[in-house]
């Protein structure tokens, strides 16, 4: 039999906005999973790719296996993936797994649904390069903080009142819709909150950017001067502001949620969730697209029209983002973030210092293990060799597969585990 259970080399990114050096927990985890790679200390590395997406297929490091590929050994050997994720996801392992580093803010962006993402494939395919939808979970490996959804509408309102220069970008008429729409009608608030938005992300490109310079102008010497500036949201426009200066996006924030992850906290974006990455480090597990639709804080490609079109306008507090981990039933050791999704599930595994030897259970999916701390020696009998597991070890378990973790550090171990839970 071909080894079932290997160990792969990743794909990094480099980025403009990830963290640069060894200051990245990217560059952090390549450099101990493989002391040969050089870390340079200029140079951002943004997201590692744990899979088999064609801008960044997994090397597999096993020299018995012909196959130089993750993406070229799942195309030969399907049954890998588990029959019924074989059977749902056409042979493809359906998810990605990563893990970013963000130093500046990532851009405001929404992934369609499978519906919109067909249509938008079909119309423009430079710009939306599969038909996939692509719901995400996020789990903080430091603190980490993100926009996420529609703020509680008396969150905007009071933006509306206190920022008069967001108030002259959207305008009297809606601003005023906004504050009368009453909770009792969630459907009108909704719709008054795609007007506003619209008009936001819509303004003429010289009108907004003169808001803006007045807005940041007047923040800096309200700070200087030593003044609370926090209901003009003042720190992060600043910070915004000199990482994207004259950005429609600096304005989002008077919208969306700021939602901030301690380790171990997650957050899943559905389709049409309106969110921004700001800073620190995650793992991240996705269904295997590339289609976002951006609208700020970013050089790329923005398409406002289709973003303001699609978003789920649902007002919720920042507290109704963070998605929870529920610990199995069957091992205290594992914690499962399992969203509402087929596409994919993450378990985050913390084994601690007693523990010698710990088994990782076989399941009915294919799944990818990334080793965060703690070293250990694993045995399966479906690897070719022990193989030596340490801080950036990766490995590509087949379904149905087990290993025996043999461990050896003195604080225990953290994994994640990335799969598919049909």
């Amino acid at each position: 039999f071909p080894p079932a259970v290997f160990p792969l080399s990743c794909v990094v990114q480099n980025y403009a906005w990830g963290k640069v050096g060894l200051e990245s927990e990217v560059a952090k985890l390549v450099a101990s999973g493989d002391p040969l790679v050089q870390i340079q200390p200029d140079q951002p590395y943004a997201e590692l790719w744990m899979g088999t997406h064609p801008r960044g297929d997994a090397l597999i490091r096993d020299n018995r296996i012909p196959q130089k590929t993750l993406g070229q050994w799942i195309a030969d050997n399907p049954a890998c993936l588990g029959a019924k994720v074989k059977d749902a996801f056409q042979g493809q392992l359906p998810f990605l797994f990563k893990v970013l580093s963000v130093n500046t803010a990532l851009s405001v962006q929404a992934h369609p649904n499978k519906e919109l993402a067909a249509k938008l494939h079909a119309q423009f395919p430079e710009h939306y390069p599969d038909a996939n939808h692509k719901p995400e979970m996020a789990i903080a490996l430091t603190c980490f903080e993100g926009l996420c959804g529609f703020r509680p509408v008396e969150e905007i309102v009071s933006f509306l009142q206190n920022v008069p220069e967001l108030r002259a970008l959207i305008g009297e008429v809606a601003a005023e819709q906004l504050e009368r729409s009453g909770s009792d009608d969630p459907r009108g608030v909704s719709a008054a909150l795609r007007v506003c938005f619209t008009r936001l992300m819509k303004s003429e490109k010289k009108f907004f950017v003169d808001q803006l310079n007045m807005l940041v102008k007047r923040i800096s010497q309200e700070a200087a001067e030593g003044k609370d500036t926090s209901g003009s949201n003042g720190d992060l426009l600043l910070r915004l502001q000199s990482q994207y200066p004259g950005d429609i996006g600096c304005f989002t924030i008077y919208f969306l949620n700021p939602v901030r992850l301690e380790a171990g906290e997650a957050m899943f974006l559905g389709a049409n969730e309106p969110h921004a990455y700001l800073h620190g480090d995650c793992v991240e597990i996705m269904a295997c697209s590339d289609n976002t639709v951006r609208a700020g804080l970013t050089p790329k490609f923005i398409d406002v029209l289709t973003l303001c079109e699609m978003l789920n306008y649902t007002p919720a507090p920042s507290s109704s983002k963070i998605f929870p981990a529920a610990q199995s039933q069957l091992d205290p050791y594992v914690y499962l973030y399992d969203p509402p999704v087929p596409d994919f599930a993450i378990m985050r595994i913390e084994i601690p210092a007693s523990i010698k030897l710990y088994l990782i259970s076989a399941m009915d999916s294919a799944s990818i293990l990334l080793v965060i701390q703690g070293t250990a020696v694993g045995t399966s009998t479906a690897a070719a060799s022990e193989m030596s597991l340490h801080r950036g070890s990766v490995l590509f378990i087949s379904a149905n597969e087990s290993i025996s973790l043999h461990l050896s550090s003195p604080d225990g171990m953290l994994l994640f585990r990335a799969c598919c839970l049909l």
